[in-house]
């Protein structure tokens, strides 16, 4: 029996869901029990400096005194109402999102996926109307991720994501991101919209190239498509803007957030121009837990935090200083390749697998992120302070120092 297996089994919570729940996930062997700003500690008392952040969901951390004063407050009065009937919450966030953003509608959900579903049907569904039904197609972006319920995973640029599930949903079709010439053969009369990420996160931290977005902007102008940005991961001042095109100055038609939305509690949102609004009358669309009076004030509260208590700012500037220490280690070590990234959400891409990395820091009492394989991503909460950020440049220095010298 290995290591690992040994650990596990000596801890009864993950032998009980070992044992009851269906290993769709490749869990690290950790039973996490409890958090405070970025730190999360296990059941066996040891505490993790979390650069995961529930993967870009806890922007303002862990136990948010913020978060748990609003939902005491909002639980007392009203937890979950229908979709039938107005709240008060609900109502407010949509006003705040609306007049933070290019939107003139929302629509609340309970994830990134069911924002993506709903940007899709409504993109299909405005077509449709418009132009007939022959023009339903979508072009998304090779190395892109959407979601995982059969229209996201469908419209997901990955083939490991998509794996097993065929018939896909069909009408979605695949260009490379940052390929304005690939694009533009493939935005013909049949397609309704284009979906993309404005930073590629599970893709491996992917930032466009300059007049990237504003000529998917002017494509989508000149063939009459929508553009749809997914700002799941990177939205809600992840990338020290309230939203990650804001940097590129180019708005969409549709736009969809979750993730930090709520800090933690189950919340996306489909935000939409004007214009489309018609497509989406009453019974075209619905959700029943979708912006409930509960995480809708949450929702709004951790939006109003992340707008005037500077962590915008803040955002930047740890940003910036993190990529500047992980650059110094670039420059140390020649099989990190590339230090990438806006605000926090940053990306180092190594010539060497990066899971057994992920797992030194574990043990060194860091939580990191691999994805693509080789490619380390850093989403820690916008609270992070520059000496965490330190300790954690300091335990990476050690970490890649005995992956260049061996033994």
């Amino acid at each position: 029996m290995s290591g690992t297996e040994e650990n596990k089994t000596e801890q009864p919570t993950i032998a009980l869901a070992d044992r009851f729940m269906f290993p769709t996930y490749a869990r690290f062997p950790i039973c996490l029990v409890r958090g405070e700003g970025c730190r999360v500690w296990d059941e066996a008392g040891k505490s993790y400096l979390d650069f995961v952040g529930g993967i870009a969901v806890c922007a303002l951390g862990h136990s948010s005194p913020l978060v748990t004063r609003i939902l005491e407050e909002q639980s007392r009065k009203l937890v979950h109402v229908s979709n039938l009937y107005y709240t008060q919450p609900q109502a407010e966030l949509a006003r705040l999102l609306v007049e933070h953003s290019f939107a003139d509608r929302c629509f609340f959900c309970n994830s990134g996926a069911e924002a993506n579903e709903a940007a899709i049907k409504l993109a299909r569904r405005w077509a449709h109307e418009k132009y007939g039904p022959e023009r339903y197609h979508i072009v998304s972006m090779a190395n892109s991720f959407h979601g995982r319920t059969m229209a996201t995973l469908s419209a997901t640029g990955q083939a490991k994501i998509q794996k097993g599930y065929d018939p896909l949903l069909q009408g979605f079709k695949f260009v490379p991101f940052n390929d304005l010439e690939a694009l533009s053969q493939a935005v013909d009369g049949t397609v309704c919209a284009v979906i993309l990420e404005p930073i590629q996160g599970e893709g491996g931290v992917v930032v466009p190239s300059p007049g990237y977005l504003e000529g998917v902007r002017r494509l989508c102008d000149e063939r009459g498509t929508l553009l749809i940005y997914d700002e799941v991961q990177v939205g809600m001042g992840r990338t020290g803007r309230l939203f990650a095109h804001e940097h590129f100055g180019v708005a969409p038609d549709i736009m969809s957030l979750a993730k930090a939305l709520a800090n933690g509690l189950p919340m996306g949102a489909m935000l939409a121009r004007e214009a489309l609004t018609p497509a989406f009358g009453p019974g075209s669309h619905a959700t029943t837990f979708g912006g409930t009076p509960l995480v809708s004030a949450v929702a709004r509260a951790v939006l109003t935090s992340i707008l005037e208590d500077g962590w915008l700012d803040h955002c930047r500037e740890a940003g910036g200083y993190f990529r500047s220490r992980l650059e110094a280690l670039r420059d140390r070590y020649g099989f990190v390749k590339e230090v990438r990234g806006i605000g926090l959400i940053v990306g180092m891409e190594l010539d060497v697998p990066g899971g057994p990395i992920v797992k030194a820091c574990m043990d060194e009492g860091f939580l990191i992120n691999c994805t693509q394989d080789r490619i380390l991503r850093f989403v820690p909460p916008l609270i992070v302070k520059k000496e965490e950020i330190d300790q954690l440049v300091e335990a990476l220095d050690r970490i890649l120092g005995s992956v260049a010298s061996p033994g």
